[in-house]
């Protein structure tokens, strides 16, 4: 196999991941993990990154057709949805930190009482309960029960069985015991490792570093596991170095195959679609700095509150800010270097916008 250059890292990083469109559990399956976010501007993260994915996909299908796919809401290396299949790589999952007596006891008592009632709505959980308020991680505070609803959806004891109007509906779960043993462990371990690589390879040798490292949030107990299993992956996948930069990517493709070959669309990604996701990879891929600044202050932000990554062929441009406004939708759009000229790229770009309006209509 012929040595890839950085130019067949870049055609193989977005051809590997935006696939023909096909359907919605389908996409799922082969994306492996979908990451979710609540911010709607003008859609959630995961109806973004799947409407390239899914053919005639609207916002708001996935959570309409949840109950019907084998999907679920869980942790990986962050929150979002996977294939049901990938849980038992996980669970039954040993959080980091273990609960109190008190938190125990409550836990114990609301799960008696999701078993007792079924499908339950946060709201009808703390009418029953009223655990008051806690401290969150952004410096203000929230509903206890809805906390501890999530710390248990977390530790496997519940499982979202759909959403009302983008809030959890609960329901008990209890998992398969695991196989303990060490070989057994160690599996668990290399599938999860191989299960982010094929999501988003290739990758430099730090960005894979990391994503083992944020694998301790999908499954905290297997940390061992995951640094031994890294190690042994960095002798199997296939690898390269580039500029100083040492690559990735699984053994069985081929990075240099003239088969990554990329359309004439042009697309506006979520900012955590697979093709963007990897800050360090975007850098050397398209030789500029890409910024989520949702939650940075409207004074120091650079690109704008959810500014949504543009890509043309096999290169990321620049970058929109979309918002619909009295029914029509809104774009403000930069580039890292010149705008584009000429009618194809106006024709691409009109396209893509009226491919998100269709998108934004629903059903």
């Amino acid at each position: 196999m012929a040595e890839p250059t950085l130019d067949d890292l870049r055609r193989y990083a977005v051809a590997r991941t935006l696939f023909k469109p096909t359907t919605l559990g389908r996409a799922i399956q082969r994306l492996g993990f979908v990451q979710a976010d609540p911010i709607r501007a003008p859609a959630r993260a995961q109806d973004l990154t799947l409407r390239h994915r899914v053919e005639d996909y609207r916002a708001g299908d996935l959570e309409s057709r949840y109950t019907r796919l084998a999907v679920e809401e869980d942790c990986l290396v962050n929150y979002g949805f996977l294939p049901r299949e990938h849980l038992a790589l996980m669970h039954p999952r040993e959080a980091a930190r273990a609960w109190d007596a008190q938190t125990r006891r409550r836990a114990a008592e609301l799960l008696d009482f999701v078993r007792a009632r079924g499908p339950v709505h946060p709201r009808e959980v703390e009418q029953h309960f009223a655990h008051g308020r806690v401290a969150n991680a952004w410096g203000g505070s929230s509903n206890a029960t809805t906390r501890l609803l999530d710390d248990m959806h977390y530790r496997g004891l519940l499982r979202v069985k759909r959403r009302d109007g983008g809030t959890r509906i609960y329901e008990a779960v209890t998992h398969r015991p695991a196989d303990d043993s060490p070989a057994a462990r160690a599996q668990r371990a290399a599938a999860l490792i191989d299960l982010v690589v094929r999501k988003y390879a290739p990758l430099p040798a730090a960005s894979l570093t990391y994503l083992v490292r944020l694998l301790g949030y999908g499954a905290p107990h297997l940390s061992a596991q995951t640094q031994a299993a890294l190690r042994l992956a960095r002798d199997q996948l296939a690898s390269c170095r580039i500029d100083g930069t040492l690559w990735y990517w699984p053994a069985d493709e081929n990075p240099a195959s003239r088969r990554h070959v990329s359309d004439d669309a042009v697309r506006l990604l979520a900012p955590f679609d697979p093709v963007v996701w990897d800050r360090r990879r975007f850098a050397l891929l398209w030789g500029w700095t890409y910024k989520f600044e949702a939650y940075t202050p409207a004074p120091k932000r650079q690109f704008g509150y959810y500014a949504l990554p543009l890509l043309q062929h096999d290169r990321v441009i620049g970058w929109g800010n979309l918002s619909v406004r009295e029914g029509s939708l809104q774009a403000d759009f930069g580039y890292a270097a010149r705008k584009p000229a000429g009618a194809a790229f106006r024709a691409a770009l009109d396209d893509e916008l009226q491919r998100m309006t269709h998108f934004l209509a629903g059903r």
